[in-house]
């Protein structure tokens, strides 16, 4: 009987259980600053249509102010990364559901880039498209990776459990 060794079995599961712990705790540092992202309109003057900073410049783009024009542009993607970051990391047969809401965010989302603050929630249909497709494609393919990939690990763990069960030294 060949013996098999379990050292560089044992050493991937352990380097396998750290990679998704990596991954977890990048997810949860991303979600527990999102609020921050949502309130960012906060710092931008309400009194001007224009924000200046070192770093970048900011038009009101047609809201009253770059306050308002930051807090809607955040808002917007807020939901979305939060929406898109659940349908990704989803494992449920009802994932898919999620894309009516992450659709409609995106939508609004467009409808804020857009310029016209009198279509925010009314962006036509047709111009977001183009820009909506390719997003929930690429969503969707992540998601399939990321399910594909998280059971192969799961089914590898079960496999060396069961390996190891039968190791008599």
């Amino acid at each position: 009987m060949k013996e098999v060794s379990t050292n560089s079995n044992t050493k991937f599961h352990q380097t396998d259980r750290r990679r998704r712990l990596i991954i977890g705790g990048v997810i949860a540092l991303f979600l527990a600053i999102t609020p921050f992202l949502f309130y960012l309109y906060k710092y931008a003057p309400d009194d001007s249509k224009v924000w200046e900073t070192s770093f970048f410049t900011v038009n009101s783009k047609g809201f009253s102010s770059a306050q308002a024009y930051i807090h809607a542009l955040f808002s917007k993607i807020t939901f979305v990364t939060i929406t898109s970051l659940w349908f990704i990391t989803s494992r449920h047969w009802w994932k898919w559901a999620i894309l009516v809401p992450l659709i409609m965010f995106l939508f609004q989302l467009l409808g804020v880039i857009n310029y016209n603050i009198g279509k925010i929630d009314e962006f036509d249909f047709w111009y977001a498209l183009p820009i909506i497709i390719p997003t929930v494609l690429t969503l969707i393919w992540i998601g399939n990776e990321i399910n594909k990939t998280i059971g192969d690990i799961d089914l590898r763990e079960e496999l060396e459990e069961e390996l190891e069960s039968y190791d008599v030294t």
